[in-house]
């Protein structure tokens, strides 16, 4: 049996980091991954392939807009996801000979098969033609991802109703859509498919779409999103979902509403892939979805098992899996020096089109704990470059303490918004006040001219 000083589980975004940080502190290291392939979903499935087909919707939607410049573009119906991703598995390929070479490099061994627990320290891989080996790891990492939940009551099939992962085999472009669920993944696709000329409903249960983030910026998305197409049905329920014959999908909703479209796209959560683990050997729980309950230090309920990224949930985005991953293996070895260090506020980046981003805290947050604040705002329309690239209702938001003057929130919708977001990520993480933006030079013209104004305006109000 071999013995490992950790063993990690997955190789998607945050099982990367893990493994990479354990060698770099001098751990024997090996990662497991089920998939003939390294990367997991954020590779293949999920984060790259979304991202592909929303640069080519811009694309596309950009040549629409040129049509005022005596430029004319017409998107074929016909026309499939895959033609429209012809990218795609270039993007994947080399950067599976990225990760290949990060691990070669820092002696990272490579297991493909399935694990599952035997107990605490001891993980069982079945391999190809029925081959199992026993590996044996001081400390083990759980970053085994999740996949799309497919309740049995929705009648998925290849044709008609897909999830987030399905929905990239789609045969044509439909000329309508229904979407349900109005968090990241919903509203990720509904702007996607909106840009490539799609009518879309999207149905979301709560009063609004992406709850967690700040309001005023979602209530300017949300206006961009019903200019670009998508009907927003808010506060609403699905009861039922019917294929009555080919290309008509029938919606009934519970206030009693109908919507007819071609087809529908399920986005209602996320159920972590625990069911193959054998975590009842350990006496590891999981609880709704097959998530996993961890400690700050990312541990499980046994203290030398970690679990990291999509698989103990919210916010379940690659950036915070990595990190996640990087101080999980720290805490494991109890390295918390400069290399090692924490990092206090992590972004949240939400390819949306337009994009919004936020860092820090939000006015409904602060509101709720007490604290007085103040707000400065500028909208891309007032800097040079948001005239120059046509984006001029784009905005940023600072959120700072009244008394202090402290940075303590930072929101953003409009061109480059998950780019513009680390400069006041930058500002939060050193304790820095929102001076600070009003005191620096920015190279003109730059949309990050507009973190000067939103200062300027913040501090005009005190």
């Amino acid at each position: 049996m071999k013995k490992y000083d950790i063993l990690v589980i997955g190789s998607g975004p945050g099982g990367q980091k893990a493994a990479i940080q354990a060698a770099k502190l001098g751990k024997r290291v090996a990662i497991i991954e089920r998939q003939p392939y390294i990367g997991g979903a954020g590779l293949h499935t999920g984060t790259l392939p979304s991202k592909t087909l929303r640069e080519t919707a811009l694309f596309l939607a950009g040549f629409k807009q040129r049509a005022v410049f005596g430029f004319q573009f017409t998107l074929g119906r016909e026309i499939t996801l895959s033609e429209l991703m012809h990218q795609k598995s270039e993007v994947i390929r080399k950067q599976m000979e990225v990760i290949i070479d990060q691990f070669n490099r820092n002696n990272v061994e490579i297991i493909y098969g399935e694990a599952s627990f035997i107990d605490a320290n001891r993980l069982l891989v079945k391999g190809g033609e029925n081959i199992s080996e026993e590996f044996y790891g001081e400390v083990i990492v759980i970053a085994v991802g999740s996949r799309p939940a497919r309740p049995g009551d929705i009648p998925f099939d290849k044709e008609h109703i897909y999830d987030s992962d399905s929905i990239l085999g789609i045969d044509k472009i439909p000329g309508n859509l229904t979407i349900i669920g109005g968090g990241i993944i919903g509203c990720e696709y509904a702007c996607i498919f909106a840009a490539l000329g799609v009518k879309i409903n999207l149905v979301e249960k709560k009063k609004r779409i992406l709850s967690f983030a700040d309001e005023e910026i979602v209530t300017n998305l949300m206006y961009w999103m019903r200019h670009s197409g998508v009907t927003l049905k808010l506060n609403e329920e699905v009861v039922n979902i019917v294929v009555e014959e080919p290309g008509r999908v029938i919606t009934h909703l519970k206030s009693g509403k109908v919507i007819l479209s071609e087809k529908l796209l399920y986005t209602m959560g996320r159920v972590g892939n625990t069911d193959g683990l054998n975590l009842d050997a350990v006496g590891i729980k999981t609880h709704e979805r097959g998530l996993i309950t961890v400690n700050p230090n990312f541990q499980t309920s046994v203290l030398n098992i970690y679990a990291i990224g999509d698989v103990i949930g919210f916010p379940s985005l690659a950036s915070t899996s990595m990190e996640q991953g990087r101080r999980a293996v720290c805490h494991a070895f109890q390295k918390d020096s400069l290399t090692c260090g924490t990092v206090a506020h992590m972004p949240f980046g939400i390819y949306t089109i337009p994009e919004i981003s936020m860092v820090g805290e939000t006015e409904e947050g602060l509101t709720s704990k007490g604290i007085s604040y103040e707000v400065g705002v500028a909208y891309f329309q007032e800097v040079a470059r948001g005239q120059i690239i046509g984006d001029v209702h784009g905005m940023i938001k600072l959120i700072f303490n009244r008394d202090t003057r402290k940075l303590l929130g930072v929101h953003i919708v409009g061109e480059k918004a998950s780019e513009l977001i680390h400069i006041g990520q930058a500002v939060l993480n050193f304790d820095g006040p929102v001076d600070y933006f009003k005191d620096v030079v920015f190279n003109y013209p730059t949309l990050s001219d507009a973190y000067k104004e939103a200062a300027l305006n913040g501090l005009n109000k005190l």
